[in-house]
């Protein structure tokens, strides 16, 4: 296979460079010197990200496009010449940042490799010495950019690479004044709970396309150890202190001291020894978070009311004892709630399973615009095959056409379900898709197509739109308090057809997740 940066030599050169603007497109080459390879993927700022090559040095580049340019690309720009001036091993290498107006485009470090959002999506969550590594690294990089005065604000599990080599870096600043350092590293430990659990605090560390963590009734996160077992108490205190907005976090620094600590001790094999969490500031002694002290005083205030409880029902049974009629008390059996106890909709939901699908359960929706001659692929989304898909037809424009909204997947549930993720696999990255609900199926026609779209709600913001960095998505939004009948998966932008002319996806496969 042929890698990036081979047989790129004297492509350049042939015809000279293709300099247009708008929608960009493989093969071409940006300020005379940066080669587009291949369309990756869109971020949630609607950023393009394209592998390239830099047809001077030779060397693989990622290219961070945004269209238009000019004052809305001015944030992109400005965060990006203020990365490219700290030099760090865990942090990306930044090489350009060029304004044409009519669009603007960031040159980076190309990492071989994958982010921890698709790691863990792929693997499922990680060993704890390797969510403490990780963290490790990126709590140092944010260091080295908090010495500078300047602040990351995307420090997240699609911005987090974990290159082939190892290496992890921390990649597209993009810091706003709305952000600040303390952020910055609470978000150190939404990567932990991302890691250690496979989702992300919405509430603690920013709204995002990737799972919410489990809740409780009061809306606060379980903690990793009661999501998956195998944490170590210590990982998991930590964890949830850097969530904890009662919790002062530490600084970026003293952080990184703390992680290496503990990644120290889980290279030795002594990870249960490190002994109490300490948070060292510059010039400070160590001192135990607060979390430490509000479990002791828990503790005593428990021991103080058993002992008070204790006390009474010892009281109350030596009275009952001296009263000759009194009768034997009825035992409470175990698991046996009493009356007023909280209902099993109080309890948590616990971890989400992979809900079957069948081929009755789900048709194609395609909005007024013809044909309609997709509907009879719906069945290959739900096979389990991998060699099977909906393939959709092909398109001169990445917006069908601009003849349709888009085109989609409809999920038809037998009675409505508690659900949490929505899982699409595609034959190629970046088509650009959402996650929506209704409350009944209008009917299998163009008409009712239409009202489908027009009625449904969609769960994510329009500048959210869920887009994976390889060929699988993870689409959610769904409320844990809810339930729901009706499910569409509906693509709203389509990829470069690396096959031939045009824009064009297949859809090979949809899972439902749910409680």
């Amino acid at each position: 296979m042929t890698q990036v940066g081979e047989g790129h030599e004297t492509a350049a050169d042939e015809g000279g460079p293709v300099l247009t603007f708008g929608e960009p497109s493989a093969g071409e080459i940006l300020a005379e010197r940066y080669q587009l390879e291949q369309h990756v993927n869109n971020d949630s700022a609607g950023r393009q990200v394209w592998r390239g090559i830099d047809v001077v040095l030779r060397r693989p580049v990622a290219v961070v496009l945004r269209h238009p340019g000019g004052e809305p690309a001015t944030e992109m720009l400005q965060a990006a010449v203020a990365a490219s001036r700290v030099i760090h091993p865990n942090l990306v290498g930044v090489y350009d940042a060029i304004d044409e107006e009519q669009r603007a485009y960031v040159v980076r470090e190309w990492v071989d490799g994958e982010s921890l959002r698709d790691l863990v999506g792929a693997e499922g969550p990680l060993d704890p010495a390797r969510a403490i590594a990780i963290a490790h690294s990126v709590s140092d990089a944010l260091a080295a950019v908090h010495a500078t005065g300047m602040i990351h604000g995307n420090v997240h599990p699609g911005t987090t690479l974990i290159g082939d080599d190892g290496r992890v870096v921390l990649a597209d600043a993009r810091a706003d004044a709305a952000d600040s350092t303390e952020a910055d590293v609470r978000a150190v430990g939404g990567l932990l709970y991302f890691a250690l659990t496979g989702r992300w605090p919405h509430a603690e560390v920013g709204r995002s396309a990737l799972p919410d963590a489990n809740r409780d009734g009061a809306g606060n996160p379980s903690a990793p150890r009661q999501v998956r077992a195998g944490v170590p108490a210590y990982l998991d205190d930590l964890t949830m202190d850097l969530l904890d907005g009662r919790v002062a976090p530490p600084s970026a620094e003293a952080l990184t001291a703390e992680l290496g600590r503990l990644d120290a001790a889980s290279e030795d094999e002594e990870f249960e020894d490190v002994g109490p969490l300490r948070f060292t500031q510059a010039g400070g002694a160590p001192s135990e978070p607060s979390r430490s002290a509000r479990k002791i005083l828990l503790g005593v205030g428990a021991l103080v009311i058993i002992a008070v409880v204790g006390l009474v029902f010892g009281i109350r049974a030596i009275n009952d004892s001296s009263k000759p009629d009194a009768s034997p008390s009825t035992p409470v059996q175990a698991g046996v709630q009493p009356d007023g106890a909280g209902t099993a909709s109080d309890a948590p939901l616990g971890n989400p399973e992979k809900i079957p699908l069948t081929k009755d359960m789900v048709r194609i929706v395609d909005p007024p615009s013809g044909e309609r001659k997709d509907s009879g692929e719906s069945e290959f989304v739900v096979d389990g095959k991998a060699d099977t898909a909906w393939k959709m037809s092909y398109y001169l424009q990445p917006n069908f056409g601009g003849r349709k909204a888009g085109m989609g997947v409809l999920i038809h549930l037998p009675e409505p379900r508690a659900l949490s993720e929505v899982r699409v696999s595609t034959s190629a990255p970046g088509a650009v898709m959402d996650l929506r609900v209704g409350t009944k199926d209008p009917g299998d026609t163009s008409k009712g197509d239409e009202s489908i779209v027009k009625t449904y709600t969609k769960l994510s913001d329009d500048d959210g739109a869920d887009v994976g960095t390889g060929d699988k998505q993870i689409l959610n939004g769904f409320d844990p308090d809810k339930k729901y009948q009706y499910v569409l998966v509906f693509i709203t932008k389509l990829p470069t057809n690396d096959d031939g002319p045009g824009f064009q996806v297949n859809v090979n496969e949809i899972e439902l997740w749910g409680y």
